[in-house]
């Protein structure tokens, strides 16, 4: 599945559901922040070896799985109702940043 097939899917879902309305560049941004957090709570007080490791237990693997995916979801979303183009955007900002940070400056 593309980026674009996502957004589709997701139009297509809140679509059929009527949902348009609530999808609010607003309300989007909302849901992200507390999606953002949820999966944040699945990491807050491990050590940096046991987040290395967190796919290893089946049950937090599946929490981390779906918490990464809500993410994915709403920020695919938010991009689609802005009409961003979500890659080019992340392109241009990495672009920036090898600008910003070159490699030399870090050896």
């Amino acid at each position: 599945m593309t980026l674009d097939d996502l957004q589709r899917r997701l139009a297509g879902f809140a679509t059929a559901r009527d949902w348009q309305r609530f999808h609010t560049p607003k309300n989007l941004v909302m849901a992200l922040s507390g999606e953002v957090g949820e999966l944040t709570a699945l990491f807050q007080w491990l050590t940096p070896a046991e987040s290395a490791s967190v796919l290893e237990d089946p049950a937090t693997r599946a929490a981390v799985l779906d918490e990464l995916a809500d993410v994915t979801i709403y920020l695919a979303r938010l991009a689609d109702v802005l009409g961003v183009d979500l890659l080019e955007a992340a392109e241009a900002k990495v672009n920036r940043n090898e600008s910003r940070f070159p490699v030399d400056r870090f050896d």
